[in-house]
């Protein structure tokens, strides 16, 4: 039969990774249905529509999927994709493995980190009110009617909700992760000491899911300023880190530069039934067709989806292949290369031959 799996390829150097990563997960000797469906500035070409329902239909019905970056525009246009699959299917936990593989470019070692990011709140959460709006202005309105701090004329707003539920939702799940994978250390960070009622409740939330793992997992807290100069100075100390929804994305690439950069971070996202796998980088628009950039970062996420599908045997054997392959250092891309302009660098799809051959 074969485990149905929603291929979503996206946009840019999109189709080049995900076709990559197919043909290790087919080496790998896993039986994959691949239902493929387009989202982002293909669909708009096709439809109208970034994420078309079907494509969440899809989803829903396949419970796994795993996709390309897809390009979200900067400050117009449509909503990032990413963000909207996150909420429309309540994914609720993104989790980005940072590990040190031998052959990638890093002062650091022996970096072995797990990142636990709420997915669905914060500012990430879509509540914006445009500059001089007729919302904006109402909403000011009531602001300065409420609080001794005003807000000025000539502001856009955004809503920074933390909840109760989705903060111990995080909690508990980055905690069940550390028990089920035999991790020593959780460190909740949080910015409590300035944003007392929303990041002090999600610190005490988390204080709270601790209480119910003394003595199977360590537990400790950090300000998240403070946590991105401990990183970059002593990150082998560190184990887990679960974070509200922006400092995780924030704090995840900082990590993903501890290990090689983004070109080597896998990425997941759970939900109480769903799980969606995708690479941490963008679409790099200006590399696409040039058969040239990484595509560790998504066969990597396909390991985790092997995972997933409880084909461990499968996984660990890809996993396996492409730290020989790193390791050797010759079918590699140009930016795993000592020197970029490296003229033995190879293309994408001749790293995943390469790591196919190790399989």
């Amino acid at each position: 039969m074969g485990h149905p799996v929603t291929l979503i390829p996206g946009d840019g150097i999109g189709p080049e990774v995900t076709n990559a990563m197919r043909m290790c997960v087919d080496a790998a000797g896993v039986k994959v249905n691949w239902e493929v469906h387009d989202a982002g500035e293909k669909s708009i070409q096709k439809c109208g529509k970034p994420l078309p329902e079907e494509v969440l239909e899809s989803i829903r019905r396949n419970k796994t999927a795993i996709k390309g970056p897809i390009t979200t525009p900067i400050g117009k246009g449509f909503r990032s994709v990413n963000v909207q699959l996150r909420q429309s299917l309540d994914l609720f936990a993104c989790v980005r493995p940072c590990f040190y593989y031998e052959g990638t470019k890093t002062p650091i070692k022996k970096v072995n980190l797990m990142i636990f990011r709420e997915n669905t709140e914060d500012l990430y959460a879509g509540i914006e009110f445009d500059l001089n709006s007729p919302e904006v202005n109402r909403l000011r309105a009531l602001i300065n009617e409420i609080s001794p701090k005003k807000v000025k004329e000539d502001s856009a707003i955004s809503i920074k909700p933390i909840s109760v539920s989705a903060s111990k939702r995080i909690v508990k799940f980055a905690f069940d992760w550390a028990v089920k994978f035999g991790r020593k250390k959780m460190t909740v960070v949080h910015k409590a000491n300035i944003m007392k009622f929303t990041d002090g409740l999600f610190l005490q939330c988390a204080r709270d899911v601790a209480r119910e793992y003394e003595g199977k997992i360590e537990f400790s807290d950090c300000i998240v300023d403070n946590m991105c100069m401990q990183l970059v100075q002593k990150a082998v100390l560190y184990d887990c880190l679960v974070l509200p929804n922006l400092y995780g994305d924030i704090v995840s690439d900082l990590c993903a530069g501890l290990v090689g950069g983004l070109g080597v971070a896998p990425g997941a996202n759970y939900g109480e039934e769903i799980a969606l796998f995708e690479p941490v980088h963008g679409s790099a628009p200006k590399y696409a067709g040039q058969n040239k950039v990484n595509p560790t970062a998504t066969i990597l996420s396909a390991v985790w989806m092997l995972r997933h599908l409880k084909e461990d045997a499968a996984a660990d054997r890809l996993d396996n292949a492409v730290r020989i392959v790193l390791k050797e250092g010759v079918s590699v891309t140009y930016d795993l290369k000592p020197d970029r302009n490296d003229p033995s660098a190879v293309g994408t799809m001749q790293m995943a031959e390469a790591i196919c051959k190790k399989l």
